[in-house]
């Protein structure tokens, strides 16, 4: 045995269930991976942990990036696959594992298309351009949510008749005599607040198992091992159960990976809200782009607003408290998005006047309208001379009553590191070959974003390889 520690072998086994392929998570990824795989021709089974099937990817915001599609081409915006992948290698600091960008960047706008024509997903009749990206490339699912695009792979699922196990925590791997994982073992009526319950179901897999189990934002214990400053008192937007049991068995049995000390904070997050939550609408999809983010003690400005998500978090981590995030009611009305949700939560509040937007957050009064001034005249001029932020189309001055603001502080959001995979999706070893029969895609593994993610790359990235990890899991010997 080549790899770490005992593991089950396949002749001690009575196995409950057989199939060919095993996908753990039913997220973006693992569902991807489901449908590729059935529609390959082989059987295929997955397995969730908690009782509703959709993973962490059913709170997203539903965006997806692709370069030179149709809906781009309609609105004469020009973009390139090479120019998304040098966004891409930017945001991440060039430590990005290129073979990977390179697939994802081929193969986004061709996910993207089977996302509309084979699954049947409606978007939204806009493209954006968020933070980090050259131009307009980012498209959001109806309702902004990733609940709909989940909602039509589940359709697509039970049309191929493919079986979901709820409530089935997987445990370990199971590997026959020539070590190949050959199935695992799981847990069977598993509860998130009693982890003991239930019992052993041992399920094997003729051709391979796919581990698309997301990330690990919400595992305190295990993040701090990576990055110091993620405790407890750091939130994440991420649901309680994004967890890193299935990273630490994929280790345990000699898995290697990449990355694990790159952890994305989302610094679109409000603290006056648990979680994701609204605020995004808001600061994601208005600020960053028309807006300002203010230092409530000194009245400025201090960063490119459509700066990636590191460059951002990492300037309001140093400023070590909250900041304001601003816009006005032209900029609002402009974006055609909705923050009625934001401020019912009382998340986003108005206010008359610049005056009372100051005495509110306490801001220096003669610091914020000098920062005001100067935004506009960068505005007017075209030119932001302060921190080179891109005068984008719909850019106007901060003039027009009422004004809307927000508190801003980073959340814990999603995590750059993971298993080490081939561009076949093969888990690599700590030896460098490849573990057979052992497959992964999406937020469980790494090497794609480097240091920080794009936004709106994730959906990209699940959709690309959770396909190509189903195709290669099935055409397995």
């Amino acid at each position: 045995m080549k790899y770490l520690l005992e593991v089950p072998m396949n002749t001690q086994i009575k196995y409950d269930i057989e199939t060919d392929v095993i996908v753990i998570g039913s997220g973006f990824a693992g569902l991807s991976a489901a449908i590729e795989a059935k529609n390959a021709g082989v059987d295929v089974l997955i397995f969730e942990k908690m009782k509703a099937i959709g993973g962490n990817s059913i709170i997203s915001d539903g965006g997806i990036a692709a370069p030179e599609t149709k809906l781009q081409k309609d609105r004469l915006i020009k973009d390139s696959k090479e120019l998304m992948y040098q966004d891409i290698m930017k945001s991440g600091l060039e430590l990005n594992n290129k073979h990977l960008v390179r697939l994802l960047v081929d193969q986004s706008k061709e996910a993207f298309d089977w996302s509309i024509h084979y699954l049947k997903v409606p978007y939204l009749n806009r493209v954006d351009r968020f933070g980090g990206h050259s131009v307009a490339r980012c498209y959001t699912a109806d309702k902004t949510t990733g609940a709909t695009i989940i909602k039509k792979q589940v359709e697509k699922i039970s049309d191929l008749g493919i079986k979901d196990h709820r409530q089935m925590y997987f445990k370990s791997y199971i590997f026959d005599d020539f070590d190949r994982v050959c199935g695992a073992i799981f847990r069977n009526g598993y509860e998130y607040n009693d982890t003991q319950k239930g019992e052993d179901v041992y399920v094997k897999a003729n051709k391979g198992v796919i581990i698309a189990t997301g990330g690990f934002s919400s595992d305190v214990s295990f993040r701090t091992k990576y990055d110091s400053r993620l405790t407890n008192l750091i939130d994440t937007t991420n649901k309680p159960f994004a967890t890193a049991e299935a990273i630490i068995e994929s280790m345990r049995i000699g898995a290697d990976t990449v990355d694990m000390n790159f952890i994305q904070l989302g610094p679109w997050a409000c603290p006056d809200e648990k979680g994701y939550g609204v605020g995004p609408i808001f600061s994601e999809y208005i600020v960053f782009q028309y807006g300002m983010i203010i230092d409530p003690e000194t009245g400025n400005r201090f960063v490119n607003e459509l700066a990636d998500r590191k460059v951002l978090s990492d300037k309001m981590l140093a400023i070590g408290h909250p900041c304001i995030a601003v816009a006005d009611a032209a900029a609002v009305k402009y974006s055609g998005w909705d923050i009625t949700p934001c401020l019912k939560k009382g998340i986003v509040l108005t206010f008359d006047t610049v005056e009372k937007l100051a005495r509110y957050y306490h801001i220096p009064e003669g610091k914020i309208q000098h920062t005001i001034k100067t935004f506009n005249e960068g505005i007017t001029q075209g030119e932001d001379t302060a921190f080179h932020k891109p005068v984008i189309e719909g850019a106007g001055t901060f003039a027009k009553a009422p004004f809307y603001a927000m508190r801003l502080w980073p959340k814990v959001h999603h995590t750059m590191g993971g298993l080490k995979i081939t561009p076949t999706c093969e888990v690599v070893s700590t030896s460098g070959d490849v573990i057979p029969g052992l497959y992964a895609a999406g937020e469980v593994t790494g090497g794609v974003h480097g240091a920080s993610r794009l936004g709106s790359c994730a959906i990209s990235e699940c959709l690309v390889f959770g396909r190509i990890a189903g195709r290669n899991a099935a055409g397995n010997e």
